[in-house]
Formats: structure tokens, sequence, C-alpha cells
């Protein structure tokens, strides 16, 4: 098993970078798209059996939670403000029913957000990554 990536004419890169963080998001492998890129609920694997891309270089951090923060808060800002304005709950009983939705769904964002951090890491050549893109096929002209 050869322990270099394949190059990218032997696999299916992303067209874009667009593309790249749907596959993460997904929990697909960026690169490829035919492989798993977490091993466990946050944890990537090494390396994708597939294209044989190294994931241990990936450095998402905390960014995948900072984002994960920011979209939860603002979808239940809304939320909240309806509670305590519209239908006049106290604010315990907002507190009771928001906390324990704002963890769930940040539980539920924060692996596909890490696998779009990673995908545009990735894409951009960030960090320890390598820019890959398709070779241009060459144009005909008259």
């Amino acid at each position: 098993m050869p322990s270099q990536p394949l190059s990218p004419d032997q696999i299916d890169l992303p067209a874009g970078w667009l593309p790249a963080l749907v596959r993460g998001a997904k929990g697909q492998c960026p690169r490829c798209g035919a492989a798993a890129l977490f091993r466990a609920w946050l944890k990537p694997v090494d390396a994708c059996p597939h294209c044989r891309q190294d994931w241990s270089v990936q450095q998402a951090d905390d960014f995948p939670a900072y984002i994960g923060i920011f979209v939860v808060g603002h979808l239940l800002a809304p939320v909240v403000i309806a509670m305590i304005g519209t239908f006049a709950m106290s604010a315990w009983a907002t507190l009771a029913i928001i906390l324990p939705l704002a963890v769930v769904m940040l539980l539920v964002t924060l692996q596909p957000t890490k696998g779009a951090v990673i995908g545009f890491l990735w894409w951009h050549g960030i960090g320890a990554f390598r820019q890959e893109r398709r070779v241009a096929e060459p144009r005909d002209e008259p």
C-alpha cells in the first residue's frame, strides 16, 4: 500500500471549495469523497483509506465550536425573544427549554461543522495541507 496520497488525476477531486466543504460536512473525505472522514465522533481518521490523504495534520482546533455556537445562538435568539416577549414566559421557564435545546443543537452541528472546516483548510492549503487542483483540460482552439 503506498504511503503517498494518490495524484490528483487518479482520484475525483472536488471542482471547488464548496464541494469540498459539503463532502466534509457529510463526514466524507473532502479530497476523494469515497471514504469516511471520522473514525469517532470528532476524531478524523489518520489517513483516508481510499486516497491516502493524511488527515492527522488538520488543525481545526476550536473553530468548529465557535461556528456552531454562532449559528445556534443566532437561530435561538429570535425564539428566546418570542418566548419572553410574545408569550410572556418567565426567564426560568425559557432557560429550562432553551438551554437543553441549545446543547442538543450544538452537539448535532459540531461534527458536520468540523468536517466542513477540515475541507476548507484542505482545499485552500492552509496549515500543513498542500493545495491541490484538477489539471485543466487543454482547449481545442480553431
